[in-house]
């Protein structure tokens, strides 16, 4: 049981801290004027800082000159396609393991599809990374594991499907802020890849921080989705942190043809929420330029559940990422936290336990105890499914999770939480229970990556488009829609004008930047695909997030 350690709208604190927090945030002002004019001396218009809010709630209808959604690409797409032979790597991607250690991963051989498919031995091909600091000159050399998966559905008339061999390998010694230079396959057949590279990220430290850190949502593999990746790329980051739903294999039927919007509407007769696997092949291709350069951190939304045969669920997402799960102290590859320079993030699954007797739980209870906010004062959670969302798309979706977990993160001061799932974007102003709270969390949503089931428009303030208590019930877990019980929206399931607590909201699709200055400022950026065609560069919504340490940190000597 938690016990809360001090009441944020207590007289007495206030009283206590006054003489102190005005002294603090005319320091902060200070900084943030310095700020401004070494990284925005090139931009007229002011950026404004959560220590100016809360905001008065601001929407930007969606822009009817523009299509809500596009039809995914096509497997014969050349940048779907496969383009290499044999055993040769593809689909090469990053994820960090440590500071010192980075995941390396790719796909070799043929993948089967059919009503019988056999599985390719993972033991015939080897794991091996060879790396260096100079290019063409490799002095290390790491060997890993290699796994197959297979999805199969036990009806009539639904195809088969077993990957191509999966490598993952740990390479390790590295130093930080280094560039390196690798190549991976099969050096015994021989089948390696071209030669590729990497930056190291700086060691957890309160000054040294990931230059630029993108965020993206709900990407599928659409034409939107490129115009996304495209500007995300142009924006030139050293880490991704994707909050689920990535290739939207689930919007087809195992035989392949044409994907559907809405699964459901378009295939009312499949015995099973079908998939195409090979539509995450072409995904691993389709994202590879990028991710074979640039870590990126993945965690599992309701596309990557997948179920088949015997019940079982989220083989591909399993088998295809590597993330820090045992460097951690996860046992799991659905939950897990990692240090990127002076940020500590914590990935959450939306979709498997979260209650608080759960192992879940515990892990995350666990983690954040260990968190030392003199090294890294930064403490940014990232799940798919929102808590705070004012969208009619899956509101009040994931109201269980918000009610078993909020509280803890709130104790341990988390800064930011990120989400996807609802295809739009939404920034919150700092909110707890509800309520707006000085110390809350920034939520932000970014589930607008441009994937096959189109941008959300509906807002449920808007009159008739509040969702009833049957809708948006969750894939995992319980339902617990509530009414409210204090403010504007007292005794209603849904506001009459967009809540207090959104900030801003917007129908459009693009992805994130998040990039920490220093211990208390971080700049967050979101750009909006169409903006990519401007001369200019330009953004739809961007803001300084302040942590207040001095106001917020509770002393967790009183958490049990």
């Amino acid at each position: 049981m938690i016990k809360t350690q001090f009441s944020l709208y207590s007289k007495q604190r206030d009283r206590a801290m006054h003489k102190y927090c005005k002294l603090w945030r005319i320091t902060s002002l200070v900084l943030f004027m310095v700020i401004n004019m070494v990284v925005g001396s090139d931009q007229a218009h002011h950026i404004p800082t959560t220590l100016e809010g809360p905001f008065k709630p601001a929407t930007r209808r969606f822009d009817p000159s523009l299509r809500t959604g596009s039809d995914d690409l096509p497997m014969d797409h050349p940048r779907l396609k496969r383009n290499v032979t044999l055993n040769f790597p593809e689909q090469i991607s990053l994820a960090i393991s440590s500071p010192t250690a980075m995941w390396v991963s790719w796909v070799t051989g043929d993948a089967q599809i059919g009503k019988n498919v056999t599985p390719l031995d993972p033991s015939k091909v080897g794991s091996e990374v060879w790396y260096g600091k100079k290019s063409g000159k490799y002095d290390s050399v790491k060997r890993g594991v290699a796994v197959v998966y297979s999805q199969l559905y036990p009806f009539q008339g639904l195809l088969n499907y077993t990957s191509g061999i999966i490598h993952h390998v740990r390479i390790d010694g590295l130093k930080p802020g280094t560039k390196y230079y690798y190549k991976c396959g099969d050096s015994s057949i021989p089948a390696m890849s071209e030669e590729q590279a990497f930056e190291t990220l700086p060691l957890p430290r309160p000054n040294t921080y990931p230059r630029r850190i993108a965020v993206i949502g709900d990407l599928g593999l659409t034409s939107n989705t490129t115009a996304t990746v495209d500007h995300l790329i142009q924006n030139d980051p050293s880490m991704i942190v994707m909050v689920g739903d990535l290739s939207y294999a689930n919007q087809y039927l195992t035989t392949g043809g044409k994907g559907a919007s809405c699964f459901s509407c378009a295939f009312p007769d499949a015995p099973i929420r079908e998939t195409y696997q090979p539509r995450w092949d072409g995904w691993g291709r389709f994202m590879q330029p990028l991710t074979s350069r640039v870590p990126m951190m993945v965690i599992e939304g309701n596309h990557e559940i997948e179920p088949q045969v015997a019940g079982i669920t989220f083989s591909s997402y399993l088998a295809r990422f590597a993330v820090p799960s045992k460097e951690s102290g996860s046992k799991t590859n659905f939950y897990y936290s990692f240090d990127a320079g002076g940020v500590h993030f914590i990935m959450l699954g939306a979709y498997v336990d979260y209650n608080a007797t759960g192992s879940q739980y515990a892990w995350l209870k666990d983690d954040l105890n260990r968190v030392d906010r003199s090294v890294t004062p930064w403490l940014v959670a990232a799940w798919h499914s929102p808590w705070y969302n004012s969208y009619s798309s899956h509101y009040q979706e994931f109201e269980c999770m918000r009610q078993e977990m909020e509280e803890l993160l709130y104790q341990y001061g988390v800064d930011i939480v990120f989400s996807g799932h609802v295809h739009a974007y939404e920034r919150m102003n700092r909110v707890y229970n509800y309520t707006l709270d000085p110390c809350g969390p920034v939520y932000i949503t970014v589930g607008d990556g441009g994937n096959i089931e189109k941008v959300d428009v509906d807002f449920a303030d808007d009159p008739g488009k509040c969702p009833s208590a049957g809708d948006n019930i969750p894939e995992f877990g319980g339902v617990c829609h509530l009414n409210f019980s204090s403010g504007p929206a007292k005794g209603k399931f849904c506001w009459n004008e967009q809540p207090e607590w959104s900030a801003f909201r917007e129908s459009s699709f693009g992805h994130g930047i998040l990039e920490v200055l220093n211990s208390t400022y971080a700049l967050w950026t979101w750009h909006r695909n169409q903006d990519i065609y401007k001369e200019e560069d330009s953004h739809s919504d961007q803001i300084y997030i302040v942590r207040q340490p001095e106001l917020c940190t509770p002393d967790l000597n009183v958490i049990s």
